[in-house]
């Protein structure tokens, strides 16, 4: 089998969490530097288990200082191709903490209104950029990816975009609405629909989709999904696990309860490397939806964006 090439359009920032230490029973409380971002997680996830079959490469920008030098040095460790991250001399790193409760939910305040990712469009080599995933067979963003831009640069990449899946490129979208990203809930929905139109495999949180159409079931949301023009629909219902559609064809895979969820942090993320990792090498349908269950549980049951996982649990066969 050839390698897919595939390219991860996004934003990743650093990442800064609590960590309970003990010293002569004393409880402190210290900051852990990590990094994190949707598409970087799906990205790293989707490298651990599809290896050498898929060549991900990540298309952002990041600035000269130490934290955006550091952050590119550990994706390339993970075996990510960082030869279309664009160096902004005059921007940094974005920056975010996460609180977890004790369900494990999560909650995030962003220091990302000046980050390099931010002005992505801009960058002088952006076209050249753009130039160069035409060579590939598949491009990955998200919301976020799309809900960080100025509007007009928002605009740019979607006709881009729009290009390059007319010459064959398949482009596959996580639409992960963040309400606090988007200059409107309107704005929202219409850059969205522009992106269903083109999309190959849409993987999206029917949560997400509720908040920002007001779907009553996951029934009118896969038929509003296809009536807006994604081919292939994978919609992900929690702990309930997820659907898949194409065409007529309605598939429903169910998810194994894991003993205890610490963190949620990239299970959306994890689920979609797991499931695209099996789809972008045109394994069955049902192996991808397991990998994609399977990794996010056991992502779920540690605290981090980014986490060991154990890929010899997950059958890509």
């Amino acid at each position: 089998m050839n390698t897919v090439k595939l390219a991860v359009i996004g934003e990743c920032m650093v990442e800064l969490s609590t960590v309970t230490v003990t010293d002569t029973s004393q409880h402190k409380n210290l900051l852990k530097q990590g990094f994190g971002g949707d598409s970087m997680n799906t990205a790293i996830y989707l490298k651990k288990l599809a290896s050498n079959n898929v060549d991900v490469h990540y298309v952002s920008s990041m600035g000269k200082d130490s934290l955006s030098k550091n952050l590119i040095s550990q994706w390339q460790q993970f075996g990510i191709n960082t030869e279309s991250v664009l160096i902004n001399p005059e921007k940094n790193a974005g920056l975010y903490m996460i609180e977890n409760d004790d369900s494990g939910e999560r909650t995030f305040q962003y220091w990302r209104n000046d980050s390099a990712a931010k002005h992505l469009v801009q960058h002088p080599q952006f076209l050249a950029t753009i130039d160069k995933l035409a060579h590939f067979d598949a491009i990955y963003l998200s919301g976020i990816s799309l809900a960080i831009l100025p509007v007009q640069d928002c605009e740019a990449l979607l006709s881009h975009l729009k290009k390059l899946a007319a010459s064959g490129i398949k482009i596959i979208f996580d639409s992960n609405y963040r309400p606090a990203l988007w200059s409107s809930k309107s704005h929202c929905q219409k850059i969205t629909k522009e992106i269903y139109a083109l999309s190959h495999l849409a993987l999206v949180t029917y949560d997400d989709e509720f908040d920002l159409w007001g779907d009553t079931s996951i029934e009118s949301c896969r038929a509003r999904l296809h009536q807006q023009g994604v081919e292939a629909l994978v919609i992900k219902d929690g702990a309930n696990g997820c659907q898949y559609s194409i065409g007529d064809h309605i598939a429903i895979f169910a998810t194994e309860k894991v003993d205890r969820v610490i963190d949620t942090t990239a299970a959306g993320d994890s689920f979609n490397a797991g499931f695209l990792s099996g789809w972008l090498q045109s394994l069955p349908i049902d192996v991808c939806a397991a990998a994609g269950n399977q990794l996010a549980g056991q992502v779920i049951q540690q605290k981090g964006a980014i986490v060991d996982i154990d890929t010899t649990l997950i059958k890509l066969a």
